[in-house]
This record gives structure tokens, sequence and C-alpha cells, in this order.
């Protein structure tokens, strides 16, 4: 009879709501028709965004921009750069200047909430920055709104409840796209003052906290650079450039770019400074993981490249596979990986040569997209690093092969890359920032993730319950 009543109530919201009647299954799954009994029986506890006075837009189909990529100072933020936080320092710049040029191409400022509408539908960022914003991605002009009320809404978007009614609108699609009037129609959960403030205090200390990883990275380059001499270095680039064939036939590659000078420059300044082979630096030879067999409730979590990210391994809502499934007693075949390992993207116009050490004490299978690297002459966080730096994307540049999108960089390839033995000293205070970043940035989250509990519970329960659970906990053992 429960069930019933809560049909009845959400057969009632869904032709008010769109005057469109829903037949797909997924829409009146009992977790969904439980969100649309709560905003029926309490109906003064939701605004509308209309009620909150706020803009919802988005950019429209303007020209491609794509030429001027890297030839400005604005960012401009695409899907990729936002996942709760936004990576601003790793956005696309294009010339400010566009976006009066294209009118449809339109900006964000500060204080604003995006939205990721294609591709990873529902991702949630706070602009800290203005920007403009591809058209894969909605905004809301939240920066008109106080502090700790934009900061609430930033929460309340990344609640598993939001995200429920945001997904389940459109879920009669096989692809969810997000749309604005989607948007527009949804119902924002009204609390008080005393509880957004508190959500405020601790929001602003996770991003407290990632700024400082930020600037740890920072300091991490600068150091490498510095150190090996390469800081404000600018690679020979002249308009023509000869080869012996001889040298053609020894390298195995006919295309013209690999011989570019910029290559040979760099490599000399390395081993003019200390250089190892890094084949010659490992304790097996270089592989690529496994194509692991999912499961949903598996006990062994699985690394993709998506997951070597830019500045960490990602660990959180990964995939899974059972350990018993890949663990066959050979190590050099099973792709499992633990802290320490050096993880390397081999695959993937994007993604390739992207380089993190495994730094989360788990132990985890990498899919056969992902490279390992084990090294035994240099420090591992200091060899991923490096890696990721100037040295290493170009060397990545230079190794890999294939086109039209399909392109990879062999094992033997990445173990002939030249890498600096750069002196102890050089490693460990490389090593201290790497670590001192990713520990503050494990602190944002958690914070964030504290915060966004904290509206979870105000939803479910009520706001007094909420302030009690951010007054235990709050900004402390974070």
């Amino acid at each position: 009879m429960e069930e019933l009543e809560v049909s009845i109530v959400s057969w009632s919201l869904v032709k008010s709501s769109s005057e469109t009647i829903r037949f797909d299954p997924e829409y009146f799954k009992k977790v969904h028709l439980a969100d649309d009994l709560l905003i029926a029986t309490a109906p003064e506890r939701f605004l509308s965004f209309s009620d909150l006075t706020i803009k919802i837009d988005a950019s429209a189909f303007y020209p491609s921009i794509e030429e001027y990529y890297g030839e400005g100072g604005l960012p401009f933020l695409r899907v990729s750069d936002v996942d709760t936080f936004i990576d601003f320092d790793g956005s696309i710049r294009i010339p400010s200047e566009l976006c009066d040029r294209y009118h449809t191409l339109q900006c964000v400022d500060k204080g604003d909430i995006i939205l990721t509408k294609g591709d990873s539908v529902a991702r949630v960022g706070l602009v800290t920055q203005s920007a403009a914003v591809s058209r894969d991605l909605i905004f809301l002009n939240t920066s008109k709104l106080n502090e700790s009320d934009l900061i609430f809404l930033y929460l309340y978007f990344q609640t598993d409840f939001f995200n429920r009614i945001l997904l389940r609108s459109s879920s009669q699609t096989a692809q969810p796209h997000l749309t604005i009037t989607l948007v527009r129609n949804l119902k924002v959960i009204a609390c008080g003052d005393a509880l957004k403030k508190q959500c405020a205090t601790v929001v602003k200390q996770a991003f407290i906290q990632r700024e400082y990883a930020i600037n740890e990275f920072k300091r991490a380059e600068t150091t490498l650079m510095q150190a090996l001499g390469l800081e404000g270095w600018q690679p020979p680039e002249p308009l023509t450039y000869m080869r012996r064939a001889s040298e053609a036939v020894l390298a195995g590659r006919l295309d013209a770019e690999y011989y570019a000078p910029a290559y040979d420059a760099l490599l000399e300044h390395i081993k003019e400074r200390g250089a190892i082979r890094l084949g010659d630096a490992v304790r097996e030879h270089i592989r690529r993981g496994i194509s692991p067999e999912y499961v949903e409730e598996g006990d062994l979590i699985v690394i993709n490249s998506q997951h070597v990210g830019k500045t960490h391994v990602i660990i959180n809502d990964n995939r899974k596979t059972l350990n018993s499934l890949v663990n066959n007693g050979n190590n050099q075949r099973n792709g499992i990986v633990s802290q320490g390992d050096v993880l390397l993207n081999s695959t993937g116009v994007v993604t390739i040569g992207r380089c993190q050490c495994l730094l989360d004490d788990v132990v985890a299978v990498v899919d056969n997209h992902v490279a390992i690297i084990r090294p035994t002459e240099i420090d591992p966080v200091y060899l991923a690093y490096f890696l990721n730096s100037l040295p290493g994307q170009m060397q990545t540049e230079r190794g890999y092969t294939g086109s039209s999108g399909q392109i990879e960089l062999r094992p033997d390839v990445i173990e002939d890359f030249t890498v600096w033995q750069a002196p102890h000293e050089t490693q460990v205070t490389i090593r201290q920032l790497v670590e001192s970043a990713n520990n503050a940035r494990r602190k944002a989250s958690m914070l964030l993730e504290r915060a966004k509990k904290a509206v979870e519970i105000a939803i479910e329960q009520n706001e007094d319950a909420a302030l009690d659970y951010l007054t235990k906990r709050g900004i402390n053992d974070a």
C-alpha cells in the first residue's frame, strides 16, 4: 500500500511538471519515487530557480575556435576541466576578444556555478576567476548571490539527491544530456543562514587547501627546471634541417618531426648534467596492464588512463574486478600495482604521456592503456614528476606512433627515454613538494565531502542534524 501511495504522488508530479507521460521504467525506481514523496510532502522546504532570481545560460553553437587555442590569456573551460574543482591551470587559453566577436560564446564570472551537460554529465564546478565556457557546459549566474548562498547551492548540486533528480529528468534518452530548461525546472532545498554559513566556512578552507596544493606543485616544477637549467629554455626551431638516411634506418622512423632539432638539443642538455636510460634504471621490463573483466561488486579497483590524472592517481569511484580473476601469481602479467609504482599513460590523444606515482596505500590493477614502471636507481615520485614535465612530455611527443587518434607509446620506446639523474637532495625536495601537494589535495577533498554530507543530512533529516554533524566534525581531523 505504501508503494502505491508513493506511485500516485509521483504520477501527479510527472503530469503537472512536464505535461508529459513517462513510461520508461528507470523513471519509476523506488529511490526516485521516494525523492518525489519528499518534495511533495514538504513543498515549503524547496524553492525553484525563479525564487532565487538566478539566470541559467550556456554557450550556443559558435564557430570553431580551435585555431585560437593557446593564443590568449582567457581560460576556456571544457568538460575535462570540471570535476568538483575547476582546473584553471590546465585549461586551454583563448583571446578574450573572441567573446566580443562571437556573442554565442559565453563567459562566466567569479562565483558562478557550472554544470557539465554533455560527455560526463552533471559534474559541478565553482568559478574562481573569469573564463569563457564551451557549449558542453551550463552556467548559473550565482555570482550575484551572497557568499554563503552560492556556496550552499554549489554543495547542493553535488548531493546524491540533486544528482538523481537531475539525471532522472534526462533519462528518456540513451545518452543523458542536460538542457537549460531541464535544470531550470528542478527544485532547490531551502535552508537557514546558520547552516549555510557553517558550510561556507568548511568549503572556503577546502579551497585554501587546494590552492596550497597547486602552489606546491608549481614549486616542484620550478625546483626541477631551475636545477636542470631549463627554466626559460627555448628549443631551437630552424626553418629547415637535414638528417642522414642511416639515422632513419637506425631509428626506424621516417616522419620528419622525429628529427626536429629541439629533441636533440633537449637530450643533449640533459646528458650534459648526468642522464640515465630509463630501461637501465628499472627492476623489471616496462609493461602495460591487462584487459580486466569488470565486476560490479568486485574487490579490486581498476585504474585506466583517465584515472592517471594531471596531479594524482584517481582511486575514487573506479570500476572494479575480482582479485581472483587477475591474480595468477605472475607479477609480470597480472597488471597489479601498489603504492610506489609509477603509472604512465601509453595511448590516447589527450592522455598519452601523463604520468603519476601511486601514492595511496592501495592494491589495484591497471588496464592495457597504462604502462607500469618500477624504478630502482631513481625515486619513483621524482621520476613520475620528471616524465610529466617538459623533458618527459617532449620525449612522449617524439616517441609515440600511429595516427587518426590511434596513437601509442610502446614500452620499448619508454625504456629508451632519457632521464636526468638528479642529485639526491633534488629528488628528495621534489618528492616532499609533491607529497605535500597531494596531502593538501586530499584534505581539500575531505573537507568538501564533509560539507556536502551536511547538506545531504539537511535534505534527508533536518537542519539541526546537519548543524550538529558539522559542529562535531567541521574542519577538524581532515
